[in-house]
């Protein structure tokens, strides 16, 4: 009979636990063994004596925090199997941001994915996500409501296009994550003909030089410290969106469209407490239709729910006759998307 997975692979105060390869995933701090599934900050942090991820979580981490922010990393190439302790390891891709990946772990004929965070919609800038089959599946949950349903980014970004045209004399002030949003939303308005320059908060400036440095061609991006009062009329600008309303925002002309490209905006109420004109529904997360069909496609039996909507998810699932539980893993963030 094959041990349960829950006796090998378990939650702990330093994050989720593999006891045959001696490792934890994502964890929240130091840890002598870290596998980082991809470079946000609520799950790839310093001071690892050991950190395994892909080659571009490696190189955003080194960009966020220093390149000495672990002891040792070691390149996961996706695909690639590895032993570890008395565990087998592969890194498969998520589809979330650059470099992201699912955590594949095999351990006496039993099998458990950690999804990381995930999407299942194209994304010019990363791989897409790839299912692969389990007996455990471990799945985000960050808009796992019935009410989140994302709109195709393709179409958002048009709208933000047909907006520039429209308001030609108004400066658009685009509010995005600074990982992985704000490249995605470059590269779909760059797929849709825009070819203007796109001016960047310097929160944004690094990690787009990085993107563009790992072959993500974002066309031509400047900072806003570098343009002229008269450059920025009519232009087309990315910052944090904490950024959207303080002092920083009023270089933008007295009119500026205020945009927002969020999962969240699916809920008007967020949008109008951001004062936000132009809500885009633009998600690096599954939505509650891709979640359920992710989980199915998987086949697992057992399915661990973590950082997010973990109640609702886990009602869902056993109304469909799946095992489900909740991890509550602490120290994820599920709104800074």
């Amino acid at each position: 009979m094959r041990p349960s997975v829950e006796t090998w692979l378990y939650p702990t105060s330093n994050g989720l636990y593999c006891e045959p390869g001696g490792f934890f995933i994502d964890p929240p701090r130091p840890v002598d063994g870290a596998l980082i599934t991809h470079g946000h900050s609520d799950h790839a942090r310093s001071g690892h004596a050991r950190v395994l991820a892909t080659a571009e979580t490696i190189e955003i981490m080194k960009v966020r925090y220093g390149a000495e922010c672990a002891g040792a990393f070691e390149v996961a190439c996706l695909g690639e199997a590895r032993r570890i302790g008395d565990a087998t390891v592969r890194f498969m891709p998520a589809g979330h941001i650059l470099g992201s990946a699912q955590i594949v772990i095999e351990h006496q004929g039993c099998r458990a994915v950690v999804s990381g965070d995930y999407k299942r919609s194209a994304d010019p800038t990363c791989l897409p996500f790839e299912v692969v089959p389990c007996d455990v599946f471990v799945t985000e949950a960050t808009f796992a409501l019935p009410v989140f349903r994302h709109e195709p980014a393709q179409g958002e970004a048009r709208r933000l296009l047909d907006s520039l045209e429209r308001f030609a004399s108004r400066t658009h002030l685009l509010g995005v994550y600074g990982l992985g949003k704000c490249q995605r939303m470059i590269a779909l308005l760059r797929q849709q003909g825009y070819d203007r320059p796109i001016y960047l908060h310097g929160a944004l400036v690094g990690l787009t030089d990085l993107y563009e440095r790992l072959g993500v061609a974002l066309g031509d991006c400047r900072p806003v410290s570098a343009a002229c009062d008269a450059e920025l009329v009519g232009s087309l600008v990315l910052c944090p969106p904490s950024s959207l309303a303080d002092r920083w925002s009023r270089r933008m002309g007295e009119d500026p469209v205020r945009v927002f490209a969020s999962g969240w905006m699916r809920v008007r109420g967020r949008a109008r407490q951001r004062g936000v004109e132009l809500p885009l529904v633009v998600s690096d997360h599954a939505d509650w239709p891709e979640l359920l069909a992710t989980i199915l496609e998987t086949g697992a039996e057992d399915i661990w729910v973590t950082h997010g909507r973990e109640d609702a998810l886990v009602h869902q699932l056993a109304r469909m006759g799946r095992r489900a539980r909740a991890l509550a893993l602490v120290g994820y963030e599920d709104d800074a998307e």
